[in-house]
């Protein structure tokens, strides 16, 4: 089974006037969908093999985040609130220290997704889970790429190497956000992809790393 952890602990600097200290944009209703960002980040997992999500926010967000939740019928929805915010990788080992503590000695696997994207196909996602549940059960540390269909500068990239099963390859490289004339270098390429900022991993593997 797959224990999705979902990062909700953005701040609301980056829309603002929409998006606000008190009211993320991750809590917003941004498409034309009638479900907020975090809510249809959690639908998209439905018809999937997954564990009730483990959730990551600020604690001043904690009521907001919990009826967004019970509005989502996950009133079972674990949350832990961070007291103030350390970006990534540490809200990453709180969930996988979380999740080991009521493991035993099993190695549970790692959904790790943003709050904040918005992701139309689906089933794409899905597939792309899919493929990769059995490098993660082999141990390994896996990141989603996504096809670029123009130079962003405003990206990180993942340099693709050798492939390890169907588009499944290994990392050769994390590129920074990259000036014009080197994006449209990587885009030419056809070896570079976005960082989508997702994972999938054993708890304490990612733990070891």
């Amino acid at each position: 089974m797959i224990h999705p952890v979902i990062m909700a602990g953005g701040t609301g600097s980056r829309l603002w006037p929409l998006s606000r200290q008190l009211n993320p944009k991750q809590f917003l209703k941004l498409t034309d969908s009638p479900l907020s960002m975090l809510q249809s980040t959690v639908a998209r997992l439905e018809g999937m093999d997954t564990d009730t999500p483990l959730l990551i926010c600020n604690e001043e967000h904690r009521f907001l985040a919990a009826e967004q939740m019970r509005q989502s019928n996950q009133e079972d929805v674990q949350i832990i609130l961070e007291p103030c915010g350390r970006n990534t990788a540490p809200a990453i080992a709180l969930a996988a220290l979380q999740l080991c503590q009521n493991a035993g000695d099993q190695n549970p696997l790692m959904l790790v997704l943003a709050a904040d994207h918005l992701i139309q196909n689906v089933n794409a996602f899905q597939q792309g889970v899919t493929k990769a549940l059995p490098l993660a059960r082999q141990g390994k540390l896996v990141t989603f790429g996504i096809v670029p269909h123009q130079p962003e500068t405003g990206y990180g990239y993942i340099h693709q190497g050798t492939e390890l099963a169907a588009d499944c390859f290994s990392v050769d490289e994390f590129v920074e956000k990259p000036d014009l004339e080197t994006a449209n270098r990587y885009l030419a390429s056809g070896k570079y992809l976005w960082n989508s900022g997702m994972f999938l991993f054993g708890a304490r593997d990612y733990l070891a790393e």
